[in-house]
């Protein structure tokens, strides 16, 4: 589970430089629509630009996995994953696996002609990673000092991804007939499969490993490649976009909408309290798509409300995967995402996201209300009054002083001396201590972060937000 929650972490690497290539395809096709830059020459030349970064996105993944996964972040790894790449992109390509297998070229399965794919990205970054981790300190003979310590891990990983594309000439056919029937039993399935697709989404999020997930149905896993399809226009009109879309609604309107009914719901003494975290957790959804500080906001607080949604995001998936609307994102389901790719090829009336999002907004809003008061749910500003008073005295931080905030939470974590290693993603620090016992949940939190999560003996998850990197950064400095 360890390992699984840190690949997500180091997925989000790659996957932080698309909002540049959206940006730049979404002004293209604002200036062609039509042309997809044929008919002007900036348009041309920002769509192209775009397309470098979407139509490379294996090699990102190779580089992100290798030094997100890498002990120490060292770009020796990247340069093993590179490697990797490079060695089984060979072996495995039709044309050498024609020679191999002494076969005609048209008859070579067509699986080795998808092999240049994330998948076999991720696996290369990870080879990269493992070696580095474990190779950097290689002490070699006099003879062969040269090659010692980080030299060394190229070397190893070039060994180990002979044998791996070895493995794979066998095994890789199986696999991707596999993937291919999963995503073929989800295509085949239209809307609901969208909707299956939607609910374990966010089921898998408290956990981190809604990554894996996504990877199927974003990228060329399995053929769907519903992300690079949409920005690269190479997918087919009005069905391209179809996982994505329905995020829309919820992000912008269903979650702004669930928070609106917990402010509504706070008690009065703890209302002004509340506010601050769900306006401005709701702001962040809407304008950016970022939704996991609302989302941990009442996640563990009101588990049955995070089923519901859960359920109300498959339903999302699901109609507007059955409505003639497509858009798609390429940091997440936001307003600026929505903006940008309005004009592009793929996009089919956008503009219905606003009458689905209205609807999901007055959905969620009456669910999340009647249920919160009917079963008197203790979601923010809803805390029973010791606790409430508690939670007065707690934020001792102000929100730009992430050094004071970074001490805090060190501290409830038990302190230097207890940390074995430390990471972040996008919104949340992610720390594996050695003693548990250690890890005081209520220092923690009164820092000011948004949660905490143990998803493991010695796991702790810190929920803080997009401004996550400074605090991890000063949090690095006082280790």
């Amino acid at each position: 589970m360890k390992t699984v929650q840190r690949l997500g972490k180091a997925l989000m690497l790659p996957v932080a430089a698309l909002p540049f290539a959206a940006i730049l395809l979404g002004i293209g096709y604002w200036i062609d629509p039509a042309g997809w830059g044929d008919g002007n020459q900036i348009a041309a030349f920002l769509i192209a630009a775009g397309n470098a970064i979407i139509g490379n996105m294996p090699l990102l993944f190779v580089v992100g996995v290798s030094v997100g996964m890498a002990d120490d972040n060292d770009g020796a790894a990247a340069l093993a994953g590179l490697i990797s790449w490079l060695l089984i992109q060979s072996i495995l390509s039709p044309e050498t696996i024609a020679m191999i297998s002494k076969t005609p070229l048209e008859d070579v399965s067509a699986a080795f002609g998808k092999i240049d794919n994330v998948f076999i990205g991720i696996i290369c970054g990870l080879i990269g990673a493992i070696c580095y981790n474990r190779f950097k300190n290689t002490k070699l003979p006099d003879a062969l000092a040269f090659f010692s310590g980080k030299r060394s891990v190229a070397l190893v990983a070039g060994g180990v991804s002979v044998v791996t594309a070895m493995v794979l000439l066998f095994v890789w056919p199986l696999v991707y007939g596999g993937l291919v029937a999963f995503g073929t039993a989800i295509m085949s399935l239209g809307a609901v499969g969208a909707g299956i697709y939607g609910l374990f989404n966010r089921l898998l999020l408290p956990f981190g490993l809604h990554h894996a997930l996504n990877s199927v149905f974003w990228f060329d896993v399995a053929g769907i490649n519903d992300l690079e399809n949409f920005w690269s226009n190479t997918g087919e009109y009005g069905v391209t976009g179809q996982y994505m879309t329905g995020f829309f609604p919820i992000m912008m309107f269903g979650l702004p909408g669930a928070a609106l009914a917990m402010l509504h719901t706070a008690k009065d003494k703890q209302k002004k309290a509340a506010a601050g975290l769900l306006l401005s957790a709701s702001f962040a959804a809407f304008l950016t798509g970022v939704t996991e500080p609302l989302e941990f906001a009442f996640m563990f607080l009101a588990p049955p409300l995070y089923v519901l949604h859960a359920v109300l995001t498959a339903v999302s998936m699901g109609v507007m995967a059955a409505l003639p609307v497509r858009t798609g994102f390429n940091f997440s389901g936001g307003l600026i995402d929505l903006i940008l790719c309005w004009k592009t090829p793929m996009a089919q009336n956008p503009w219905g996201v606003f009458i689905a999002g209205a609807a999901f907004f007055v959905i969620y809003y009456v669910l999340f209300r009647v249920i919160i008061t009917k079963f008197n749910l203790k979601t923010p500003g809803r805390e029973d009054e010791e606790e409430a008073l508690k939670a007065e005295i707690k934020p001792t931080t102000s929100d730009k002083d992430f050094t004071a905030m970074a001490e805090q939470v060190l501290a409830g974590l038990g302190g230097a001396e207890n940390i074995a290693s430390l990471d972040n993603c996008i919104t949340r620090l992610r720390v594996e201590v050695k003693e548990s016992a250690n890890v005081d949940e209520k220092a923690i939190k009164s820092a000011g972060v948004s949660g905490v999560i143990r998803p493991g003996k010695t796991s702790v998850q810190v929920i803080i937000g997009t401004q996550v990197q400074r605090v991890a950064d000063e949090m690095r400095k006082l280790l």
